[in-house]
């Protein structure tokens, strides 16, 4: 009878967890429920009723059940999982991490049981602590070997080894769901957003459950600025786990690239009421903050991220980008303690050198933060792929392609619209300054560094003619292709503008398209923002971008392509004369009004005072400039090169054909007493 009556329960609870399996939760609980009601002794059931519970998101309910298990049976490692789950659910982070530890203690050998740790530990934003149960998973399973070879040189931003690494795991079990959502993030890191894409969507439709695979699937459309599709990939991951924080502040992320920063602010201040110490959210309110002009709240929320994580780079350097801001003796204390330790991720360093280097320039200790600047440079190029061969190739390529006579046959047969307002030029040469003095006028709408030529050039390579790829596709196209081509560009622009008549696109390396411009969008007004090769040069060396502008880490390379810039702006000129006008940074400070009325005029807008005074404009600037275009017009920066010219010999060699052309007193020493 014993053993009957055992058969008999095994098969019940049998049934049960094949509905649960099926997706029919309340089938399970009704099962469990009439079974305990019966024998309440029956723990398996009990725990089977639990995570049937947790399923339907009945997370108290859930608790309590697990917790009169774990009562009476402390050692069954099931309950504990799903306890931990249960509080999760909850919010209450703390304890369903002690669980998941708990778990690791009942069962160490086990790999999954490391790997759930890892996952709560993330969720907690413990990265370190994370990685390191994640680790140790894999090394429990000698299966898992690649895995952890591959979650090591991702962890080492060896984004292209782990791919390889999962890719082979992938061929041996097509159906790894954690390998297909861990190579969609490394798909993300070297930036193949569509590719990305299909791996976790192939993961989320694996597991429906997965919040990581649906977290790493939104973070790959917002690169693709498809954010109605990531938010619904946020709203299910928040229905997943609704107490954290960190899909939350992915939104937040997003509205922020909307430019809807207000928005972006609240879901900050949400998912940090669910998480006080999340770093994710505390820096993505900082940012936030600084990009509408709240400095001090910005200041006060990157402070609390240093206060919670003192080794929290991005914070370091997000206030260092303020370029007003001025750091204490405690934290620049606090900054070298950490930037050299090998126990941090290499990116934290990279924050932490270039902040460091900011700090010691504001003192005035130039050849320190020349070294800080440099190592943080250094560290980065490691990671960026730049091929300058490749560059001065299309440079030859868009030259020999757009010519005068090809430019002049396909005048004004675009796009009529005189909207768009292009700001091209080189990072830290100006081009945010003349935004903000457009932005003051009352016809235009500024906008921000937009990616949507960049988007059109892909549209021409994914639709290729007979002639081939950009920019030699553009010789096959007629009159009613580019006024596709400029209507698209208007189209997808639209999101960005107000009720102006015209609007500005300030993506700086836009100058490499100003031939397309001409072709697609005739009447748009292009302003080229040129500043001394050595300020230039120096400001983007000194800048940590987030992403892009990868010749910016080596100054040979740094030099190389300010003259590849200065080529293609030469052919400009001579083949579009008169469609570019050039706006010295210099000139402008020291004769603004002068320089502001030509700005105007080349744009075909009246004067106004206002553009003046374009530090009281009320608007978002999402650039490092930000703060600098929110006071007047001052000559601070005005060969600031000059702090640093005693490092800068491999720079002044490469652009020494440029530089001498320069008055005298703008040379660097060494060629002017070569000249003497």
């Amino acid at each position: 009878m014993a053993n009957d009556s055992a058969a008999a329960a095994q098969a019940r609870f049998d049934r049960a967890l094949s509905f649960l399996r099926g997706g029919d939760a309340q089938t399970t609980v009704d099962l469990c429920r009439s079974r305990l009601d019966e024998q309440p002794d029956d723990g398996k059931m009990r725990v089977l009723l639990g995570t049937a519970l947790v399923r339907q998101r009945h997370f108290d309910a859930a608790e309590c059940e697990l917790r009169r298990v774990i009562n009476r049976w402390p050692d069954i490692p099931k309950a504990h999982r799903e306890l931990g789950l249960a509080l999760f659910g909850q919010g209450r982070l703390e304890e369903g991490v002690a669980c998941y530890r708990r778990v690791v203690e009942l069962t160490p050998k086990r790999s999954a049981a490391h790997f759930d740790l890892s996952v709560a530990l993330a969720k907690l934003g413990r990265e370190d602590e994370a990685r390191d149960a994640l680790e140790e998973s894999f090394r429990l399973d000698p299966r898992r070997k690649d895995m952890l070879d591959a979650f090591q040189s991702q962890q080492a931003g060896s984004f292209e080894e782990a791919q390889g690494l999962y890719q082979k795991v992938l061929r041996r079990e097509p159906n790894n769901v954690h390998a297909t959502r861990l190579l969609g993030a490394v798909e993300i890191a070297l930036g193949r957003y569509r590719k990305a894409e299909r791996r976790l969507r192939a993961a989320v439709a694996m597991d429906p459950d997965y919040f990581a695979a649906w977290t790493d699937l939104a973070r790959a459309l917002i690169e693709q600025e498809r954010f109605e599709e990531a938010g619904d990939a946020l709203r299910r991951a928040i229905d997943l786990e609704p107490e954290s924080a960190y899909p939350r502040a992915l939104l937040g992320n997003m509205l922020s690239r909307a430019g809807n920063y207000e928005h972006a602010i609240s879901e900050y201040r949400t998912a940090l009421a669910k998480q006080p110490t999340h770093g994710g959210s505390l820096a993505g309110l900082g940012h936030a903050l600084k990009t509408v002009g709240r400095q001090d709240e910005a200041v006060d929320t990157y402070r609390k991220c240093i206060r919670e994580y003192p080794a929290f780079g991005e914070a370091y350097w997000s206030l260092a980008n303020l370029k007003t801001f001025r750091f204490t003796d405690d934290e620049v204390a606090t900054m070298e303690q950490h930037v050299d330790s090998d126990k941090l991720l290499e990116e934290t360093r990279v924050n932490l050198n270039y902040a460091l280097g900011k700090a010691y320039e504001d003192r005035g200790d130039f050849d320190d933060a020349f070294f800080r600047y440099s190592k943080g440079a250094s560290l980065r190029r490691v990671n960026e792929s730049y091929d300058p061969v490749e560059t001065e190739t299309i440079h030859d390529r868009i030259i020999a392609s757009l010519t005068a006579e090809f430019l002049e046959a396909h005048a004004g047969e675009g796009d009529p619209d005189p909207a768009p307002i292009f700001i091209v030029g080189l990072p830290r040469s100006g081009s945010t300054l003349l935004e903000q003095i457009l932005a003051s006028h009352s016809q235009v709408d500024g906008t921000h560094e937009l990616p949507d030529l960049v988007r059109i050039i892909r549209s021409i390579n994914r639709n290729r003619r007979r002639d081939g790829a950009y920019p030699e596709a553009l010789l096959g196209y007629s009159a009613d292709g580019f006024v596709a081509l400029g209507r698209e560009y208007l189209d997808s622009t639209q999101r960005h503008r107000g009720g102006a008549l015209y609007f500005t696109d300030k993506m700086p390396n836009n100058f490499a398209c100003i031939g397309l411009i001409h072709l697609i969008l005739p009447n748009a007004k292009i302003i080229n923002a040129r500043r001394h090769p050595l300020d230039s040069c120096v400001g983007s060396f000194k800048q940590l971008f987030y992403k892009g502008q990868a010749f910016t880490y080596d100054l040979v390379e740094l030099g190389e392509y300010y003259l590849q810039y200065q080529r293609l702006m030469d052919h400009w000129h001579t083949v579009l004369p008169g469609k570019v006008l050039d706006v010295q940074y210099e000139d402008m400070v020291r004769h603004q009004e002068r320089e502001t009325r030509r700005l105007l005029a080349h744009c075909g807008l009246p004067w106004e005072d206002h553009c003046l005074e374009f530090y009281k404009t009320d608007r978002a600037v999402n650039t490092a400039s930000s703060e600098q275009v929110r006071q007047p017009i001052y000559a601070g920066s005005i060969n600031a090169w000059r702090r640093f010219e005693a490092h800068l010999g491999p720079l002044i060699e490469v652009l020494e054909p440029l530089l001498v052309r320069l008055p005298a007193e703008s040379q660097p020493d060494c060629l002017r007493d070569d000249s003497s």
